[in-house]
């Protein structure tokens, strides 16, 4: 596909000023260092850059391959794209002279693009091929995975990741079609997956669980996710933010428990004789938590889902 042929998806981004606003760029904060972890198409690395002083930088990353081709008609000293996930910021920082961070963004949901163009194959509205990699140029597509797949890891990827009740009734007619057919179409797997389904969610089409949970075992969005986690952190300068949408329960829960952990560290016995000052301290506080307005969800139905989760490092001996 052409970048023109890209540019005619449109995306809104969901929580744009209050993700970016989170981030508390002001002041002497604006001539920092930032991360987009999730270029997307955009719409936060805008935003970011346009609040950033002459003497900011901004290192975005992502894994699209249309995501790096829009972000490389970004003509701007201040803004560097990497073409890898978020869970790369480790190596990749240390590549371009960085040691820490100010903040750090990471919008975990999938653009419109994505799901509007039917070659992505990540949609059953509209017939495309069965791929589903966020990264076209690495890796399996979801229908070279379907192919070959035993059963019982089928049933497990869509249990675990789609929370679905019916996973095994789903594996089990994926695996009766592919021997007598090929799956290799976003429709033809919604119609395996909806004569598996013995009951439809309201409002929600039976393959929502089934597409959702390939997406991510495909594109190893949950691995990704906890990896990148703990190398943000390690990433952030004393009060540095971090500021994460996340679109689903699982994503959402990942975030959720990674900063409890940094909040809440284990005490040691009361009993024993350790200093006060000696005890262990909380790494991150917590900020915030936001969802979409009414007005958003209104206007971007995407964005129901949604929530912003906002937390910054401390320093060592702070309380």
């Amino acid at each position: 596909m052409s970048i023109q042929q890209a540019a005619d998806f449109t995306h809104q981004t969901v929580l744009l000023h209050e993700a970016v606003d989170a981030l508390g760029i002001a002041g002497e904060r604006s001539s920092g260092i930032y991360v987009d972890g999730t270029f997307g198409r955009g719409g936060h690395s805008s935003l970011l850059l346009s609040q950033l002083g002459s003497n900011g930088r901004l290192i975005a990353f992502d894994k699209d391959t249309q995501a790096i081709a829009s972000a490389k008609e970004i003509q701007d000293p201040r803004f560097h794209i990497v073409h890898d996930s978020f869970a790369a910021i480790a190596e990749a920082l240390p590549e371009l002279g960085v040691s820490k961070v100010d903040g750090i963004l990471m919008d975990l949901g999938i653009s419109s693009p994505q799901v509007d163009d039917a070659s992505r194959g990540f949609s059953f509205r509209s017939d495309g091929p069965l791929d589903m990699r966020m990264d076209t140029t690495r890796g399996i597509s979801a229908a070279e995975w379907l192919a070959t797949a035993e059963e019982q890891q089928i049933t497990e990827v869509i249990k675990n990741y789609g929370e679905e009740r019916f996973a095994f009734q789903i594996a089990k007619a994926i695996v009766a079609r592919r021997k007598t057919d090929a799956i290799r179409g976003t429709r033809q797997l919604a119609e395996i997956v909806a004569h598996a389904v013995k009951t439809r969610e309201k409002g929600k089409d039976p393959a929502t669980r089934t597409f959702q949970a390939i997406r991510i075992f495909i594109n190893k969005e949950l691995e990704d996710l906890e990896i990148g986690l703990a190398a943000a952190y390690e990433a952030l300068a004393p009060y540095g933010r971090m500021s994460v949408i996340s679109f689903h329960s699982l994503e959402d829960r990942i975030v959720k428990q990674f900063f409890a952990s940094k909040v809440k560290v284990e005490q040691p016995d009361r009993r024993l004789p350790i200093r006060h000052i000696d005890l262990p301290k909380p790494q991150m506080r917590l900020l915030n938590r936001i969802k979409p307005t009414e007005a958003e969800v209104s206007a971007n139905p995407r964005a129901r889902s949604a929530i912003l989760r906002v937390a910054e490092r401390l320093p060592e001996g702070d309380a």
